[in-house]
């Protein structure tokens, strides 16, 4: 229409200057898209005018002028116009029309133009607008953006295909904008609008040419910048130029052609591209490998013609395998589109199509023409796997690895390593991978930790030799590159101490370790940090290659390794190193020391000659400069200490070796240097301090921890040994630090020398000699020197020497105080006295200058940074160490209340102010400098301030209650602060709850301290709170606290009851501690059950024995106050009152659950509240009064009326069995229960059967046996006939159970029984041949033989063990909430009593396993479980009619033949009924004549009552499936498949009579309205049955079925006609 319509113009109009200015616009406007289409158009139109032919009516100036004008176009009206929609893009749309518009007129003017240079010059104009870089912006009218350039090109190049050299230029500038461009979108439409239509205007030799320089220029791009970037652009662009590149080659076309396929780097970018991030990335590389399988199968020839055995290629075709090859990369391409799902269950059925990748490329490799599937396509599998965003699928994947047996072959193995050490090590670092399996307990090892020490050990055993060690470097490497959690680094460190012994490490391998050890290492957890530890040092000793590492290698190595967490003295990898050492002494490779000969390296070095020579080494020290010396790196020290007691171990173990005499030689140099330390004064200080730091070294790594034995023979001999140097020693110690210390690096010394002392101290205080010298003249003198330095005025400007000398007293008072807290002074000595006047000098009033702000003058003393005369600081003359003086003033506040904290102990208050008004306003100043200590000390140094308060308030509470409650709330403000800080926040915790719940604070009632009451609770409350996401703290509180009210050495008196008693005010505590069992996120979860894991090794790791193990166990609230409340005594008043509130406290907790949630899921909070609720009763039950459980049974037996899980169920059983036996006297009450109304005990009614089941241990303690029996038996057979297949299930039980004592009950006693025999047996016999077959039958083996009603005996099972452990497991309630009896043994205040043991006197129970049974098979449930994570999605009707309710499992094929009812194949579809009357009515007439089953829209109407009104149960005998309507079309062909004939009642013309038609056997009828079915369905129905009938609503449709009386019966297809059959076929 445009054509016409021009024409028409140009015709009409001949003045074509007048169209052209009024179709042009300014050239600084903006024009709407319908102008520049009109100019456009017009511009076409003259087209055929401006050509040469003899028709034209244009002169050759008219031609000129429109020439001129159509350039005037292009270059003031178009470029203008594309410069300003650069700089204005922010209409995306309106600049997208007015661009393609411009465009298109560019494309019409340019062949119009005379100048034939046109589309060169304006090419050149606009091709540097596509080097712009992302900063640049587009500026003036020459320079375009990046998008509109593209645009034009792409309308300029089929004007310029003749000029080579600008097409080219073209081409280079697209290729660059790909790699530079940051915008991918600009990317995209660089490659589609230039270079394909580059390609598309291309022909010949050329094309050829230009496809070779884009494909090598691609591969090139990506061979240098092997990046996700690179990779993503390079895809992008040979998938959108994959039609060229990839296309068939014609027959004659010439062998230089590019092919991708030739071309090594395009198949690494196609890996690449498999295992990118981007799941786009990874679909275009999956296109362009499909696309490359596709043109070899149809080309048949072989590719490459001819491959070089050197290179190495990655896909090849043989056409005498193309079936193979087909195949191969057809299941390649479903695996790799599969992983793209997140859903294990989509995945999950491909994975053997993995394994026959695997066995495929495995069989190819072995072939002798093998090689045409190279390894590393399965790797991107792997990788593919290893990224994917489902985390159980990356499990799968890397489990799917680890079981991969073609590792075992060594080619396989080589070809791995790399992808191994690389992206398998980095998901290796997955934490979540290493959560139990199902159906592992709590410290079993993590699967995939066991399945990786079984694959590292095969697969360095399948690497070829000169391998190993490579990889193995690499592999521990890796370690150190990248942050690695504390369990996956943990589970590879043991898989790699059990790789088979073999050199493979060398220096470069211990160094990498050591890395490990330093860097990765340095936040994880203690425990798991100490057990990584020790499987890291024991793969050195089984993989280090002795020959190529020296002794001084490996004791620096070792020197990594932290004594107080994994190597120390007498631990199972201590014996490990010296037996190694041992082993491997004199193969070590001899060292090179400085000026040795060429032959004494070539000597070999024993471990005896090493110590030697380090120790002559260590000792020797350059002369002294006179100056002061930094204190010497005490890692040397650490070194050397342990080098010499791994000697003396190791030739220890040797029979021939003296210890003794081994520790005397390799000491003597150590001490001959300590015997003169104090009087050879031109001793250099630097090797008097190294001799000290090794001496103490060697003092704290000769001890044994956890020792029953405190000093081995090592210990005692060195002992002997110092102890000939200690008096030189402590007399240096004393010179020293009375006076010599005055400059800053003194201060570390001064640290030095008092942990010497304290070594001296400790290890001789039973030596009666030197412990009075010690006490009676050395820390008195050392007393008196630093309280002397104290005690001096404070000058003006303060130096450096004054400030030292006053840190390094207190640092000296705080240390005298601690052997005073460590009870090795006698406190009549001459210490204690001088220690008085240390108190004295804290308690000393202040000036009366200063009075108004304390009278405490010397508490808080702080000390002021040194400065210089000038007032300046002195930062310049001690250089960066007064940087520390932070650190060294909050040591000197610390010290001053490790003092406090002691003397108020030990010596109390000065004797001046004993006054009693003095006393508590001393005390009142004293607490509030506490308080004020606590804001002015660091958080890891406030633990003196609280051990001082925990003297202080008890003594202030009746005097002052709201400083008391200042003083608790601030240290409860400080200790939760400190909860991110693992390494302060335990002692401080400590610290404050023996602080703040005191014996005295408890004990305080509401009328004394109302305020500090509500505090102590409301803070017990927040650590409950706090220890949800804190493992432990509310342990913590629990421990301290049962302790203190009822203590292991029970007291009498008074004063106990006292105590005692304020547990009235904490019984909410109790309680709640009873019921207490934080739910944990899953990576809490597994870093407690890998702790779990590592405890269970017991001593095999040496991390269990180093490490102070502080009892965190989440279960430990509830086991110590199980503990505390077994110890209670019943003959105690306040006990029996404690026991009778908390137990009314937890039936209230217990009633609470019951009302607010009705029902509640296996393992909720719910469920475990309930059950560890009644495990307490239990466990309280034999302590309460007769009276008592009288009113506590009522609870019980209203419990059982509630809606509980299986282990709730057996406890509240067991509870009503145990008070019967006890208390026969309520056996009336229970029969109550039977009467209750029977909607209320539908199905709670199986509780109380489940209790006369063990009628024989209640029977025996009843009077009148025969009439209790005989109650019994009644009550159950009128159970035995209830329309709930549980109940009559549990009723026979029980009738059988009874009726078993009824038999051997004497003669004389059961006159009333004989009677019921007949009718008993009768039922029996009847119920056992009704179970005998299906379903019925499993269920009645099983609740036979379950655990409840089977080994379980309620009296002899009456124990720890049973209550909470035993049934938990049993009851399969998740393992964390199985309690260990060992959990109960290990508690100090846990008390065994006979009436209630720890552990079962019979094995019975402990030998079962798990099952109830109601439940699925466990072969069956396994295979779900494996997947419990995943959502997967069912179709119900596909679950078979056996397999939706486990109620419809007791509906067998024979129990219509036992009931003489006839049982057909008729299924009866009534989805498109929705009725509940009609749906009623229908299911009690399809139960009748033995339908197979009844297809529902939902099993929800099952619960109407208006279903259940006219079903009349019918539905829990006839099988029910549920089919929604939109599902009803799969369905009907789904049984179509299966052979159903599909039957349909409808009104049609071609139907057949309902009266006349033969139904096959197996038919499907559908009812219903069907012009709701999808019409497609129509033409699977074989037939339709006409509904015409007179009675309409009454119309009967015959169906067949064979029954006991071969007679045809009549099913209503409404359900208002059944009654009318029923009664018709009765009377037949």
């Amino acid at each position: 229409m445009y054509s016409v319509l021009m024409n028409a113009v140009l015709s009409s109009s001949p003045d074509y200057g007048l169209l052209f200015e009024s179709l042009s616009w300014p050239s600084d406007s903006w024009p709407r898209t319908e102008r520049v289409e009109a100019l456009t158009a017009f511009i076409e139109g003259l087209g055929p005018l401006l050509s040469d032919s003899d028709t034209t009516p244009l002169s050759a100036t008219d031609r000129k002028s429109i020439t001129d004008k159509i350039d005037s176009v292009v270059w003031t009206r178009c470029l203008p116009l594309l410069s300003r929609i650069s700089r204005e893009s922010g209409d995306d749309v309106r600049c997208r029309e007015s661009t393609a518009a411009v465009c298109r007129l560019l494309s019409v003017c340019v062949p119009l133009c005379d100048d034939e240079a046109v589309p060169g010059r304006l090419a050149q104009s606009v091709l540097p607008s596509l080097h712009l870089s992302e900063e640049e912006e587009v500026c003036g009218p020459g320079r375009l953006g990046v998008d509109v350039a593209s645009e034009v090109m792409a309308a300029l190049l089929p004007s310029l295909t003749g000029d080579e050299q600008l097409t080219l230029a073209t081409l280079s500038c697209a290729l660059s904008c790909i790699k530079t461009l940051p915008d991918d979108a600009l990317v995209s439409k660089i490659t589609v609008r230039l270079i394909l239509t580059l390609l598309n205007c291309c022909h010949g030799a050329r094309l050829t040419s230009v496809l070779k320089l884009i494909l090598d220029d691609q591969c090139s791009w990506h061979s240098a910048e092997r990046t996700a970037v690179v990779t993503e652009r390079a895809l992008l662009c040979l998938t959108a130029l994959s039609d060229h590149l990839l296309a068939p080659h014609r027959p004659n076309s010439s062998s230089g052609e590019p092919d991708p396929r030739l071309t090594l780097q395009f198949w690494r970018l196609v890996q690449d591209g498999l295992t990118h991030r981007d799941s786009l990335s990874r679909k275009r590389a999956l296109y362009l490998l499909k696309k490359c399988v596709a043109l070899s199968e149809e080309e048949g020839v072989d590719c490459p013609l001819s491959p070089s055995r050197e290179d190495e290629i990655l896909f090849r075709w043989a056409p005498d395998s193309s079936k193979l090859l087909r195949e191969f990369w057809e299941d390649y391409a479903l695996v790799m589109e599969t992983l793209e799902e997140n859903q294990v269950h989509v995945v999950r059925p491909v994975l053997n199509r993995i394994d026959t990748l695997i066995l495929t490329t495995a069989n190819d490799s072995q072939a002798a023409c093998g090689g045409l599937f190279h390894p590393s396509w399965l790797l991107c599998v792997y990788q593919r796997m290893f990224h994917s965003e489902n985390k159980s699928l990356m499990r799968e994947g890397v489990c799917h690895l680890l079981e991969l047996r073609v590792l075992q072959q060594p080619d396989f193995a080589l070809a791995f390593s790399q992808f191994l050490v690389g992206p398998f090590m980095d998901v290796l670092s997955e934490t979540s991978l290493f959560h139990r399996s199902v159906g592992q307990n709590v410290g079993d090892c993590p699967e995939l930790g066991a399945k990786l020490e079984v694959f590292l050990a095969s697969f360095f055993s399948s690497l070829p030799s000169e391998h190993r060690g490579r990889i193995l470097l690499q592999m521990i490497q890796q370690l150190c590159s990248k942050h690695w959690c504390a369990v996956p680094l943990l589970f590879l460190s043991q898989a790699l101490s059990k790789l088979p012994p073999s050199p493979l490490l060398g220096v470069d391998g211990l160094a990498a370790l050591r890395e490990v050890l330093r860097s990765t290492m340095m936040t994880h957890q203690v425990l798991l940090r100490g057990a990584a530890q020790c499987f890291l040092l024991n793969s050195a000793l089984r993989l280090t290659d002795v020959s190529a590492v020296t002794l001084d290698d490996v004791f620096s190595f070792l020197m990594d390794f932290r004594s107080d967490e994994s190597l120390c003295r007498g631990t199972q990898i201590w014996n490990q190193t010296c037996a190694w050492l041992s082993e491997n002494e004199g193969s070590f490779k001899p060292r090179v020391m400085v000026g040795d000969c060429p032959d004494v390296a070539t000597k070999t070095e024993t471990v005896r000659d090493y110590v030697r020579s380090e120790m002559l080494t260590y000792l020797r020290v350059p002369a002294s400069t006179g100056h002061t010396e930094t204190l010497p790196d005490p890692r040397e020290a650490d070194k050397l200490a342990r080098a010499i007691l791994l000697c003396v171990d190791m030739e220890g173990n040797q029979l021939e070796v003296e210890t003794g005499k081994t520790l005397e030689s390799l000491l003597s140099p150590l001490l001959e240097t300590l015997s003169k330390v104090s009087t050879n004064i031109y001793l250099p200080l630097r090797k008097s301090d190294k001799s000290l730091q090794l001496i103490l070294r060697l003092l704290q790594l000769a001890r044994i921890p956890n020792t029953e034995e405190p000093v081995d023979s090592v210990m005692a001999f060195m002992e002997k040994l110092v102890f000939k140097v200690v008096d030189p020693m402590e007399d240096f110690i004393l010179r020293r630090m009375c006076g010599e210390l005055q400059e800053l690096c003194d201060v570390e010394r001064a640290e030095l020398y008092l942990c010497v002392l304290k070594q001296l101290v400790v290890m001789y205080s039973s030596t009666p000699q030197h412990h009075s010298r010690t006490q009676q003249t050395y820390l008195p003198k050392l007393i008196q020197y630093s309280l002397k330095v104290l005690q001096e005025p404070s000058q003006q400007i303060q130096s450096v020497a004054n400030q030292v000398a006053r840190a390094v007293a207190m640092a000296s008072l705080a240390t005298v105080c601690s052997f005073v807290e460590q009870e090795v002074i006698d406190m009549r000595s001459e210490t204690i006295c001088a220690l008085k006047s240390l108190n004295d000098y804290f308690y000393n009033p202040v000036s009366s200058a200063s009075q108004d702000q304390s009278p405490l003058g010397n508490f808080n003393k702080r000390l002021q940074k040194p400065q210089n005369e000038d007032g300046s600081s002195d930062v310049g003359v001690q250089g960066p160490l007064l940087q520390e003086w932070g650190r060294i003033a909050a040591s000197f506040m610390r010290d001053q209340w490790i003092c406090l904290s002691v003397l108020i102990k030990a010596v109390g208050i000065p004797q001046s102010v004993e006054e009693i008004p003095r006393v508590s306003e001393t005390l009142t100043a004293a607490l509030s400098c506490s308080v004020e200590a606590l804001a002015l000390l660091p958080s890891d140094l406030v633990l003196p301030a609280l051990t001082f308060m925990e003297t202080v308030l008890p003594q202030l509470i009746l005097y002052n209650e709201p400083i008391c409650v200042e003083a608790v709330s601030l240290s409860w403000e400080l200790v939760q602060g400190l909860s991110t800080n693992a390494h302060d926040f335990w002692l401080a915790l400590k610290g404050f709850i023996s602080m703040a719940f005191h014996r005295k604070l408890l004990e305080t009632t509401d009328a004394q301290a109302p305020t500090l009451l509500v505090t102590l609770k409301q803070i017990a409350t927040e650590l409950m709170e706090l220890s949800q996401s804190k493992s432990g703290v509310f342990g913590v509180l629990l421990q301290h606290c049962c302790q203190t009210w009822l203590p292991a050495e029970r007291g009498s008196g008074d004063e106990a009851d006292a105590m005692f008693s304020s547990v009235f005010q904490y019984v909410d505590i109790v309680a709640k501690a009873c019921v207490y069992g934080p739910v944990f996120r899953r990576d809490q979860r597994l870093i407690q059950d890998v702790q779990t894991y590592v405890e269970q090794l017991g001593e095999e790791c040496a991390a269990n024995v180093a490490v102070t193990s502080d009892d965190r166990d989440d279960q430990l609230p509830r086991t110590c106050v199980l503990a505390f409340l077994n110890r209670l005594d019943p003959s105690n008043l306040q006990h029996e009152r404690l026991m009778e509130e908390l137990v009314m406290d937890l039936v209230k907790r217990d009633n609470d659950i019951s009302k607010s949630k009705v029902r509640y899921y296996t393992n909720s909070l719910q469920h475990r509240v309930k059950n560890r609720v009644w495990q307490t009763l239990l466990l309280l039950l034999p302590k309460l009064r007769e009276e008592f459980v009288a009113t506590l049974l009522m609870r019980v037996y209203e419990a059982g009326y509630c809606s509980n899980q299986a282990s709730v169920k057996y406890l509240i059983e067991w509870m009503m069995i145990l008070v019967l036996i006890r208390y026969p006297q309520h056996m009336d009450s229970f029969w109550d229960c039977f009467n209750m109304d029977h909607e209320k005990t539908k199905t709670s009614v199986c509780t109380f059967l489940s209790v006369l089941v063990h009628f024989s241990v209640i029977l025996p303690n009843l009077k009148d046996q025969a009439a209790q029996l005989r109650k019994a038996l009644d009550i159950i057979l009128q159970w035995c006939f209830n329309h709930n297949f549980s109940v009559r299930l549990y009723a026979l039980l029980a009738l059988k159970r009874v009726w078993s004592l009824a038999e051997v009950w004497p003669q004389d006693g059961a006159e009333g029984l004989r009677g019921l025999s007949t009718v008993i047996k009768a039922c029996l016999n009847q119920a056992e041949a009704m179970q005998s077959t299906g379903n019925a039958n499993k269920n009645w083996i099983r609740i036979q033989e379950h655990f409840f009603f089977g080994a379980f005996q309620p009296i002899r099972d009456y124990s720890v063990e049973t209550l909470f452990y035993t049934f938990p497991s049993l009851s399969e309630l998740a393992d964390d909430e199985w309690i260990p009896p060992w959990k109960f043994e290990k508690l100090l205040c846990f008390s065994e009593s006979p009436s209630f043991p720890l552990r079962n006197s019979a094995p019975d129970l402990s030998q079962l396993q798990p099952g109830d049974w109601i439940q699925q098979d466990k072969n069956e449930q396994h295979k779900e479980d494996r997947w419990a994570e995943v959502q997967k999605k069912i179709t119900p009707w596909r679950l078979g009619i056996q397999e939706q309710e486990p109620e419809l499992q007791l509906v067998p094929q024979q129990r219509a033949a036992r009931l003489g009812k006839a049982h057909g194949a008729l299924l009866v579809v009534a989805s498109l009924i929705d009725k509940p009357t009609n749906l009623g009515g229908l299911c009690r007439t399809c139960e009748i004549f033995g339908a197979s089953a009844l297809v529902l829209d939902s099993l929800r109407h099952v619960t109407d009552k208006h279903f259940q009104s006219l079903s009349v149960s019918s539905e829990l005998w006839l099988p029910l499936l549920e089919v929604k309507p939109i599902e009803l079309t799969d369905f009907l062909l789904l049984k179509k498949s299966e052979g159903y004939c599909i039957v349909g009642v409808e009104q049609t013309a071609n139907s057949e009579s309902l009266q006349e038609y033969q139904f096959p056997e197996k038919t499907l009828l559908l009812l219903g309205w069907p012009v709701l079915l999808d019409q497609s369905v129509y033409f699977e129905f074989e037939l339709l049955l006409d509904l015409s009938h007179p009675c309409k609503n009454k119309s009967l449709f015959p169906y067949s079925c064979e029954n006991a009386m071969s007679e045809k019966v009549y099913l209503p297809i409404y359900s208002n006609c059944w009654t009318c059959v029923w009664r018709s076929r009765s009377r037949a």
